[in-house]
């Protein structure tokens, strides 16, 4: 029997996506093949506390269907450092950083993992960073010739009584407004008027000293799933068919109303022209190991639009990523699989040209 990978499970976190992460993280550890990783399970708490979450533990020698969702104080502390790189047995090592949003999937903890040594699940330090700031990311993506909405970046600093009414003239209204480094729709909203504009420019600034404003386009949201390193492959896209007005964060995870279809009923054409565009935006932002690329599609306008991409999108019930992938051939558990593999294929990449001998 082949050697078993140990896979280190990191979920929770300190961002406004806490919930989601740790909801993503049950779905993860419940679908992974006993037979194939040895699982362990590591918190960390709103304060930012490492936990190996003894409720965890406890509630896999149950069953996956008892880990709680969400992250409690009960768990034994460990040190991040220690806890990733120091291992009595020689059980090779994967972490999958199951974390969403700033301190997790924004680079952070992606440098940790670099400096541990220890072969991790999704993107770099570069990609990671560039793809949850919302601003770098459209800048690198203009410079590309990838067709995205008109947007303004702006600092919580440069916010004056006078800049509605420039973002007014420059983009029009309606406008959505969003944090520039956030997910899940945290702190995202749709203004009509210049009133609301006022109020939803003050609520992302409550996320983060960078926000994006960006023209209101009537389109449809149309995902792509995007799994590899080097050669990258783009699943069968899929549609989200809001209940609300966006596809809100209640939407996504509290209510459960939106529909989604799988795949979209899309001429073939412009599938094939955004799973295309998909990979490309994935590769020029340096993405590895999967991402899910949301585009809007103008259908009588511009075509497909390049909204953003989430370089360690959700795994949850309802989560698209997975659903796509089962769309396209590849079942929940294989697709774990798939992940480690290329999370272990990019360390050994690397590592040729790693030395401390120059």
């Amino acid at each position: 029997m082949a050697k078993r990978t140990r896979l280190v499970v990191l979920f929770g976190g300190q961002s406004a996506e806490h919930d989601v992460s740790c909801v993503s993280a049950r779905h993860v550890v419940a679908a992974a093949d006993p037979d194939r990783y040895e699982i362990v399970p590591i918190g960390i708490t709103r304060d930012g506390d490492w936990l190996r979450s003894d409720a965890a533990i406890a509630a896999l020698a149950a069953g996956p269907a008892e880990l709680p969702d969400h992250l409690t104080a009960a768990g034994t502390a460990v040190e991040p450092r220690a806890t990733l790189a120091t291992v009595d047995d020689d059980l090779p090592t994967v972490v999958f950083p199951v974390l969403h949003g700033p301190m997790g999937e924004d680079g952070t903890i992606q440098g940790l993992l670099e400096l541990t040594g220890v072969p991790y699940v999704g993107s770099g330090v570069l990609a990671s960073a560039i793809c949850m700031d919302k601003i770098v990311s459209k800048r690198l993506a203009a410079q590309h010739g990838i067709p995205q909405a008109n947007h303004h970046g702006v600092h919580a600093d440069d916010i004056t009584d006078a800049l509605p009414d420039l973002l007014i003239d420059l983009l029009g209204v309606p406008l959505f407004v969003k944090p520039a480094n956030l997910g899940s729709s945290v702190g995202v909203s749709k203004a009509r008027t210049r009133d609301e504009l006022v109020a939803a420019i003050e609520l992302a600034a409550t996320f983060d000293e960078w926000i994006v404003v960006e023209e209101c386009i009537v389109g449809r949201e149309i995902e792509v799933a995007v799994l590899g390193n080097r050669e990258p492959q783009a699943s069968l896209p899929g549609e989200v068919l809001p209940a609300a007005e966006f596809y809100s964060y209640d939407d996504k995870y509290l209510d459960g109303v939106a529909e989604t279809q799988v795949p979209a009923d899309l001429p073939e054409a412009i599938s094939e022209q955004i799973r295309s565009l998909a990979v490309t935006a994935y590769s020029v932002m340096r993405c590895e190991g999967l991402a899910r690329v949301d585009f809007f599609y103008e259908e009588t306008g511009r075509g497909p639009l390049l909204n953003e991409i989430n370089t360690m999108p959700g795994f949850t019930p309802i989560s698209m990523y997975p659903k796509m992938w089962e769309a396209t051939g590849i079942a929940y558990g294989e697709l774990i699989d798939r992940l480690v593999e290329l999370a272990q294929g990019r360390d050994e990449r690397r590592s040729r040209h790693r030395s401390t001998e120059r």
